[in-house]
This record gives C-alpha cells, structure tokens and sequence, in this order.
C-alpha cells in the first residue's frame, strides 16, 4: 500500500492522503489568509471523505472542476454538510483565489455522490471500504480501506505478510460521550492506522465540569446585565452548545450558518445521540433573521447569541464582537480551537483582534473553553492501545513527530509524515 500525504500531516487543516495513487481520503482547505490547500490537485478514480468540516471537506468540489468524474463516498449528514460548506464558500469567496470551484462543480458533486452508513462495505477505487462512528460530529467515520477487498471482520495480518494491507484513517474522532453524538468504541482490526492528533498534548478536564463552568459564567453575565457572545463552529460545536443551553434554561439566539445545520441534522436523527433532545434545543434556540436590525437589538437582551465563526474568521460574529466589546460587563467565550493566525487565536493571545479589515481592543471579558470534539491524550493513547501490532502514522497535529517519538519510546511502531511524502507500507 502507498500513502502519499498532500495535507494535514504535521499541521491541523488541508487534510489529503492519495491511496494507491487511486483513492482519495478528505480533500480540505487550512482556513486564513491566505488560505492553504493540498499540495497537489490529484485525479482519483474515487473519494472517500471522513467528515463534514472544512479541513477535510471544503475542497471537494474543485476535483470535478476539470474532466475528472471521481465519485465522492459518504454518509448522509457529510453530503450535506459538505455542499453547505462548499455554497457557503462560494458565497464568501466565489470568484477569487479562497475559492478554487464554481456553482457548476458543486452542482457536479451531487451527481457523482454515493452515501453510505456506519458498518456498511462499499467497493471504492479498487478498494472495499467501510465506515465507523467516529464520535466527532454527526456523520463522521472511521474509514478502514481493505487493499485486498477482505472482509473487514477478518483476522488481522501486518502489513508486508501477503503483500496486501488494512488501512485505517481515523479521520477525526472522541472517545468520550457528548451530548450531540456518543464517543466512538469502533476498532476495526487494521494493519496501519493513520490517527489524528489534534490535542495529543492535552488532557481534557470532564466535559461536566467544562458545562458547569461555562453555565455559571454565562447565568452570572446574563445576571450582571451583559451579553454573551458564543462564537461557535457551525457544524456540530452550535448544535452541541444549543443542547447545554436548552438543558440548563439558557435564553439563547443561534445565528449564522449553525441555523441550517441544526435544522438538517433533525433529518438524520439515526447519526445525534438524542433526535428528540436536539429537537428540543432546536425549539428552546430563537433563530436570528438579520433582517431589520435585528443583530444590533438582540445584543442588548442579556442572552447567549450561537454564532459563525468560531475563530472570529467571518459570519454574523463580525457584526456582534464590535457592538460588545467596549463593554466589559459583556463577555465572548469561545468554545473551539483557535488556530495560529486566525482573530480569535489573537483575541486570546493579546485582548485584541482584526474584525472586519479593523484592530479593535476588547474590553468585554474572552473566556476560552474546551467543548473539543476531538479525543484528548489519554483517549488517544487508549484508542492506539488495540493497534500496537499495526504501523501508526500520526496527522492532524501541530507536534506530530514528538507524539510518535511517545508512541516509539512505549514500543509502538510509530512516525509523523511530513506534507508531500509517500509512504510505501
């Protein structure tokens, strides 16, 4: 088997890995400015895609931009997802260098698409491939890629034996229980792993305890008189806030383009943990319109307004931020990671931030909390634990080669490809 790593590999964001020069697992854009794209712009004979988030997903329709017809394997909710994410950037960015596809490659990708559910085998590139609930967000997979088309509940053999190898792509994943999706227990038998290591040097505190802090520190602003703005991912980390707010009787506003996923992630109640408590939190959440000057009203209503984007990068949050900032009895949490060089990694890092093309000083109260949706270190290690006759390669990480050295030094077979190498295995 040949893994040739055209992003995310030493770096959170691009994520691309070209198997057998034929199969395709994400296709995804590191978002800044500028922002950066795979290194190559391969031709596969088909796509597999992990999840629905930007890093993994949001260049998917630019492989349909020239005569290549690959077709593009997911579940449902990161079909959607992906086609949200791609119209969204389109509405941004089309016609400029942040946006490399058209409304007619999107239109392309709805007529290449093949979805798919957890645990069934679908033939891909030559490769028989399946998916398992990988605890991320709703939809998001495990993708373990057979070489030899065997079935996946075989015995496993390490790579090299008879010339063939299991793959297995952790895409994204979290071992521990959220309240939109449950933590992943799927352990596919596998010769080589390729894992994510996204908070490898990060033990998450109990995500009780995160809730309860984030409850009290919201109820104590709303109490004080001030507003709470929430910048949120629209994919999964709005919907998993909504469902806290709901839970502890939290006014709430949701804005931004966490609105249309929250209302299709109610078309797959099989892929959330509790369909009928996210239609509850769906219910509980008033929906901003923007029309009329509603955002400038709403942040004087002492309530947490849900908004895109999480790393103060776009959307609505560019409208509230400058209308609370100057106020310190406000507050801003932000409930994701922040990556280098985005404003809510500034915000974080300085107390101040360029919003809308303007540096701004903010005197509102930034407050950062760990929502991850990604396991920490010790879900990691436990999750590596049943793979240590495999090859690991550790991606999707900004200290990758150290986290293997980790895992070599506990007598894994472990290393961090760099972006652009190939790997044969």
């Amino acid at each position: 088997m040949e893994l040739r790593f055209l992003g995310g590999a030493r770096e959170v964001g691009r994520s691309a890995i070209l198997v057998n020069d034929s199969l395709l697992l994400d296709y995804g854009m590191l978002a800044g400015t500028p922002p950066q794209f795979p290194v190559d712009a391969p031709e596969p004979d088909a796509v597999v895609v992990s999840h629905g988030h930007l890093d993994h997903a949001g260049l998917i329709p630019s492989l349909l931009s020239g005569t290549n017809r690959p077709t593009i394997h997911w579940t449902p909710p990161t079909r959607e997802l992906a086609l949200t994410l791609a119209r969204d950037t389109l509405k941004l960015h089309g016609g400029t260098f942040r946006c490399p596809f058209t409304e007619t490659d999107v239109q392309r990708v709805t007529q290449v698409s093949e979805t798919h559910g957890y645990g069934e085998t679908f033939e891909a590139a030559g490769h028989e491939v399946t998916f398992y609930n990988a605890g991320h967000i709703p939809g998001s997979a495990h993708v373990l890629v057979d070489e030899a088309g065997r079935s996946p509940a075989g015995s496993r053999t390490r790579s090299g034996d008879d010339g063939d190898a299991r793959l297995l792509y952790t895409g994204d994943f979290h071992t521990d229980d959220q309240r939109l999706v449950a933590g992943t227990t799927a352990r596919p038998d596998a010769d080589v792993v390729v894992c994510e290591s996204t908070y490898a040097d990060v033990e998450h505190d109990p995500r009780a305890d995160v809730e309860s802090r984030f409850v009290e520190s919201v109820e104590t602003t709303l109490w004080e008189g001030g507003s709470v703005i929430v910048p949120a991912f629209a994919i999964g980390r709005t919907q998993e806030l909504l469902l806290v707010c709901e839970a502890n009787d939290i006014p709430c506003y949701v804005d931004g383009m966490g609105k249309s996923v929250t209302k299709m992630l109610g078309r797959h109640p099989e892929f959330v943990r509790d369909a009928d408590a996210l239609r509850r939190a769906k219910s509980h959440a008033r929906f901003v319109t923007g029309r009329n000057g509603q955002r400038e009203r709403i942040v004087d209503q002492q309530a947490a307004i849900v908004t895109t984007s999480g790393m103060l990068s776009g959307g609505p949050a560019m409208t509230y931020v400058p209308k609370v900032r100057a106020n310190p009895t406000n507050k801003i949490t932000l409930t994701g990671y922040q990556v280098e060089g985005t404003p809510g990694r500034d915000l974080v890092e300085t107390g101040s931030a360029e919003i809308d093309g303007r540096t701004m000083t903010v005197s509102a109260r930034v407050e950062q909390y760990d929502f991850s949706a990604h396991a920490d270190r010790s879900g990691l290690r436990a999750f590596l634990d049943d793979y240590r006759d495999a090859e690991i390669l550790i991606n999707h990480g900004d200290r990758c080669a150290d986290f293997a050295a980790e895992l070599e030094a506990a007598g894994f077979s472990a290393d961090a490809p760099a972006v652009g190498e190939t790997r044969s295995l």
